[in-house]
């Protein structure tokens, strides 16, 4: 008999010790993430006496690619629209939490004698919260809609993407071995730059490539492309020096932008959760028992840590952002663990040889224990706040209400000149970025292939004009856009000063394409630079004037937008509006409906949500189509979205009203179909002879249905209505089994 390979039987292994974990979780309401940790446990090399797996190689190989496919589809559920969305409240409060964390973790780790690499990764590791124990907690206890838990889903939103730029920074100081602020801002900036231009250039070409390729792409043609779009983009992040995590972080981000993005999440989500539980046994087969017992003193510190630092330093954050008490500590104590990504860093440090081998089951060790915790800390929130706000004198009353409800109660519009300027700088930076980008391409590649093929000058020359026509279209935006807005026009017939203000500005936008150019020239006449200001300002008045440029340069931006926003469904909300509902304690939330919802069919007239719950269907989403304010006269259907707007008490009502027999019906076990087939002969003196089978109406009165009709043994499959029955006559009925053991009965009794 062949040799079975190892990697095989180790993956057996690791996944029946798993499925057999999970189970056993799922069937004590743990989360299924410490499942797998404990299976890693029993498969690793610290439980000899049962069976283990037999080379660590291997698993280190499928947790790599399990980190692949958790990053992967954490950006299929990420979107850059959707952090812009959950504005300053989300941004503030998780720099304060992660800054003051990261800080403490690197204080408490020198302070326990640990090295500095050491130091670093523990605050980067109790820096980041669990998205999954997070969302199961919510889901359990029913707070999901509830205003501040959308607002812990916004810092971790925040968090992912701060995740990603921590493990890039993280390894920049493991190579380098010092913290020079110098090397780590030179890293931040050419994260940016390649993550612009991975996004920029993604959403122009992929949506798409996926619209041409429609008629082709069922879900396995699309899962394929998906994953080797994926794998392509961490092949080429680790051939620029970056991880393969945020390669695979990238490609799952522009994804997400569009209209296949649930498509594809619904495909690649079997595929995460089997490397994905591969990645966390990994992890479990980390733990060691006597390093724990050995370093109990020091877990148990670094948890009192996470509750406590964690706690304070996120609620303090959400106050900072305006928000009132209530809502900060319930956002606070829904915080107080460490997760998934804390073992990705872990396991990074690990991989690059920088931590200690302690390090990494002290830091498990302390996320299983906060796991477990969660549930009661943010139990006891509300009592928590109830015991301050008494304490809490009537002056400082802003910081029950927080100052975001009176500071925000009227927006003043923004004048003409913050409008351009944001415009100008926002355009100005992407653009440029943009011509960077195609200099270097055409630096790294087109430039050896032309000299290669035509030696000497001309060949320079010629990788140099193409560069000035990739570029033309980008840098005439650069120069001209905005030069005739509403804005433009309105600051310039202001005033004489705002004109000379206007002229700088537009002159500055021409020495940075001037710039740009002299980029590309001076690497072929390095020695006459006078002469290539010259020529740049010739190459800039022929972009400006050559009709060519301007068409495609509108061309580009156009469907770059429609890329971007062919997913998007909904308006945003008027900041006037905005503010309102804030002043209210009112925030907007979608609800969707169940398709065995008792409301459904029901108009909003008769379900008088306003007066009955106070709450405001503001839009309901029905599959592509968007219906902005709604009239009385609008039905529910199964599967619509409704955007609401109302507070957090209201909201619960109306998900127990709208969703409460759909849950039900889900928390039962599947329901059971019993259809069969069953003859029935008209007898003699029945009281069907003689009747149509309109008139005897079957199918409503008996809830079986009439397939054939034998008689005089020829079948009848097409039996019409006015077909009147006779002695002898065989019926084939279909139905349930209850409702053909009592046809007889049902039927006979007509007569």
């Amino acid at each position: 008999m062949a040799h079975l390979p190892e990697f095989i039987s180790d993956l057996a292994l690791i996944l029946i010790t798993a499925g057999i974990a999970t189970v056993l979780f799922k069937w004590l309401k743990q989360p299924v993430v410490l499942g797998y940790i404990v299976a890693g446990f029993i498969a690793g090399p610290n439980t000899p006496w049962l069976p283990t797996v037999t080379d660590l190689g291997n698993v280190e190989v499928w947790a790599e690619i399990g980190v692949i496919f958790l990053l992967f589809a954490l950006g299929l559920e990420f979107s850059f629209k959707k952090l812009i969305a959950v504005g300053g409240t989300s941004s503030l409060a998780t720099l304060i939490n992660m800054g003051s964390m990261i800080v403490i973790g690197y204080i408490v780790g020198q302070l326990l004698g640990w090295s500095a690499m050491d130091s670093v990764f523990l605050g980067g590791m109790l820096s980041m919260s669990s998205t999954t124990i997070i969302i199961k907690a919510f889901n359990d206890m029913g707070l999901q809609k509830q205003k501040f838990a959308g607002i812990v889903f916004g810092m971790l939103i925040v968090e992912d993407l701060a995740a990603i730029l921590m493990m890039v920074l993280l390894s920049t100081v493991a190579v380098s071995q010092t913290i020079a602020g110098v090397e780590l801002l030179g890293s931040m900036l050419r994260l940016v730059f390649f993550v612009l231009v991975w996004f920029i250039i993604g959403i122009y070409l992929i949506p798409t490539m996926l619209k041409k390729l429609k008629k082709f792409l069922n879900d396995e043609t699309l899962i394929i492309i998906a994953i080797g779009l994926c794998l392509g983009m961490v092949l080429f992040a680790s051939k620029v020096g970056f991880s393969a995590a945020l390669g695979a972080f990238i490609m799952g981000s522009i994804l997400a932008e569009t209209v296949r993005a649930k498509q594809i999440e619904h495909l690649v989500e079997p595929i995460k959760n089997l490397f994905g539980a591969v990645f966390f046994v990994s992890v479990g087969m980390m733990i060691n028992v006597a390093a724990i017992v050995e370093y109990a003193s020091v877990i148990l510190l670094l948890t009192g840590v996470v509750l406590v630092g964690r706690v304070v330093f996120a609620t303090l954050g959400v106050l900072a952002s305006g928000e009132g008490l209530n809502v900060s500590i319930l956002a606070g104590f829904s915080l107080a663990q460490i997760g998934e990504f804390s073992f990705i860093i872990a396991t990074l440090g690990m991989s690059l040889g920088v931590i200690s081998q302690s390090l990494y089951p002290i830091i498990v060790t302390v996320s299983i224990i906060t796991t477990f915790t969660t549930p009661y800390f943010i139990k006891a929130a509300r009592p928590v706040y109830g015991f301050l706000e008494k304490k809490i004198p009537a002056r400082w009353s802003w910081i029950i209400n927080g100052y975001a409800t009176s500071g925000l109660k009227t927006v003043n519009k923004q004048d003409d000149w913050n409008r351009l300027l944001r415009s100008v700088l926002t355009f100005v930076a992407i653009n440029s970025v943009i011509c960077i980008a195609i200099i270097l391409a055409c630096e790294t590649f087109v430039t050896p292939f032309a000299t290669a093929h035509i030696p000497g000058l001309w060949g320079k020359m010629l990788s140099a004009l193409l560069a000035l026509l990739l570029m033309a279209p980008f840098l005439r935006t650069i120069m001209m856009k905005k030069n005739r807005s509403k804005e433009f026009r309105t600051l310039w017939d202001d005033n004489h000063f705002n004109r000379g203000a206007l002229i700088s500005l537009i002159v500055l936008r021409m020495g940075i394409s001037c710039a740009l150019i002299m980029a590309v020239l001076v690497r072929i006449f390095p020695a006459y630079t006078l002469g290539m200001v010259i020529v740049s300002m010739a190459v800039i008045a022929v972009i400006i004037f050559f009709q060519g440029f301007k068409n495609q340069s509108r061309k580009i931006e156009a469907r770059f937008l429609q890329n971007l926003n062919q997913k998007q469904q909904s308006a945003p909300l008027h900041p006037q509006m905005a503010s309102h509902l804030l002043s209210r304690n009112i925030h907007i939330e979608e609800i969707d409906v169940s398709p065995v919802s008792p409301r459904i069919g029901k108009t909003l007239r008769e379900l008088d949500f306003r007066h009955r719950l106070g709450l405001s269907v503001v839009s309901i989403l029905r599959g592509n189509r968007k219906i902005n304010i709604p009239t009385a006269d609008e039905r529910l259907y199964p599967y619509d979205k409704l955007i609401i707007a109302g507070s957090d008490d209201n909201i619960r009502r109306l998900i127990r009203e709208i969703q409460s027999y759909g849950q039900a019906q889900a928390e039962d076990e599947e329901a059971q179909v019993h259809i069969t087939l069953s003859q029935y002969v008209v007898e003699e003196n029945s009281p069907m002879i003689g009747k149509t089978l309109r008139e005897l109406d079957i199918q409503r009165k008996t809830e079986c249905m009439v397939v054939s009709i034998d008689r005089e043994g020829e079948p009848d499959i097409n039996v019409s209505s006015s077909f009147r029955f006779g002695e002898g006559d065989t019926l084939l009925l279909a139905g349930e089994e209850s409702s053909l053991s009592n046809f007889r009965e049902k039927i006979e009794g007509q007569g």
